[in-house]
């Protein structure tokens, strides 16, 4: 964190603007601490960074980069998976699982792949494949979900710019709670596989 916080200090809202971007690519990159970053240099310095253009930034960020994962998929096909870079990202065995989620679940999956850090680039970049989505109706469903974490890493990282170490714990307990949904959420569709499968 403390890489970025210097990268972000130097270069400003661009630099947040383009590793959020990158972010999207499925960089390795936790999204979650590139926000809190953006959130402590306006929090250090409130004269020349405004924690709410920095939250707005951060918005267009994270929208951005989803959204060429969807184009990606929606322009390319299945023929974005010859691309060596994009077969580390979309494997075949993630590109079936996800339509398969598509099918059984439609557009809430969307909406719960902005919460799944490993699964949101291919789940973004299957919807563009499959084109089951309008990039309308994609946006919007993204912007629903982002607006629930991205004010709450950006403003987290405004509030804790002081005290770095008592920030650093915020973020582990964030991330604890989101790993237990995740793992709430994998209990849930299992058992609805399980009964589904059950009942054929």
């Amino acid at each position: 964190m403390e890489f970025l916080i210097n990268f972000f200090t130097d270069y400003g809202y661009w630099a947040v603007l383009f590793v959020l971007i990158i972010c999207g690519f499925g960089v390795p990159i936790p999204e979650d601490i590139t926000l809190v970053s953006g959130g402590v240099i306006a929090g250090l310095y409130p004269e020349s960074v405004n924690s709410h253009l920095m939250l707005v930034v951060s918005m267009i960020g994270v929208l951005a980069g989803d959204s060429c994962m969807y184009w990606l998929g929606r322009i390319y096909g299945t023929k974005i998976l010859r691309f060596r870079p994009m077969r580390k990202i979309i494997t075949l065995q993630r590109l079936k699982m996800v339509r398969e989620k598509f099918t059984q679940y439609g557009n809430r999956v969307l909406f719960v792949a902005r919460f799944l850090p490993g699964l949101r680039a291919p789940i973004y970049m299957v919807s563009g494949i499959t084109r089951r989505v309008s990039y309308t109706r994609f946006v919007l469903i993204d912007f629903c979900a982002a607006i629930i974490s991205v004010p709450i890493w950006v403003y987290l990282g405004e509030f804790g710019a002081k005290n770095l170490h008592w920030l650093h714990e915020q973020i582990q307990k964030g991330q604890m709670v989101i790993y237990i949904l995740i793992a709430v959420l994998a209990i849930f569709l299992f058992w609805k596989w399980k009964k589904a499968k059950k009942s054929n």
